[in-house]
């Protein structure tokens, strides 16, 4: 087994005791990334007056994705899918509209080992969208350019052995917001009665 070091807020945790703990989690098998860009979107705004477009998370269309073997390459699998990426637009009196930037059709090439009937793996993706340049508004549309960063995730939940030192630290007292009537406690008593006339 690797000898396990590592610093942290400058201590050398190798002068620490371990313990060696099995817990479950999802370890990801193998990753990708890929790049997408949609030069042109155009929305209607239905009569209101455009402030913002905020992206959502992507996901994997129900239904669309398929995993097939590969020939001669074993613990290789193709996957395809369909990923839709839903935006909001924001407009300035508050409200929103959600939409859907149009289908990526995906189709790459993962590592997927073989493993036992029981043992499932999941297809993971994550997307980080951002719009390039400014949307223009004109003639009650909003257009603009998307750049969308994809990430495909091969994940299968797993029994891992890791080194621990201890159970997490408690965590810090909440803040809690100040009651405003809690501060008007704390005023002075104003004056009831106007001044007199000094002599």
């Amino acid at each position: 087994m690797n000898e396990f070091k590592k610093v942290i807020n400058g201590i050398d945790t190798n002068e620490m005791e371990y313990e060696f703990d099995c817990i479950i989690a999802d370890k990801v098998y193998d990753s990708c990334q890929q790049r997408h860009c949609f030069p042109k979107i155009e929305a209607d705004l239905g009569g209101k007056t455009f402030q913002a477009i905020r992206f959502k998370p992507g996901f994997i269309v129900p239904n669309t994705l398929i995993v097939t073997d590969i020939e001669n390459q074993p613990n290789f699998k193709r996957v395809r899918f369909t990923l839709r990426i839903p935006y909001e637009i924001i407009f300035t009196d508050g409200t929103s509209v959600e939409k859907f930037l149009p289908d990526i059709l995906k189709d790459t090439k993962l590592f997927i080992p073989d493993a036992r009937d029981e043992f499932t793996f999941d297809i993971v993706v994550e997307t980080s969208s951002k719009v390039l340049g400014t949307p223009i508004v004109a003639s009650g549309k909003v257009s603009f350019a998307v750049g969308v960063f994809i990430i495909t995730k091969v994940v299968g939940k797993v029994q891992l052995l890791i080194p621990v030192i201890d159970f997490c630290p408690e965590p810090r007292e909440c803040e809690e917001f100040g009651d405003i009537c809690e501060d008007f406690e704390y005023e002075p008593f104003p004056d009831f009665f106007p001044p007199q006339l000094e002599e």
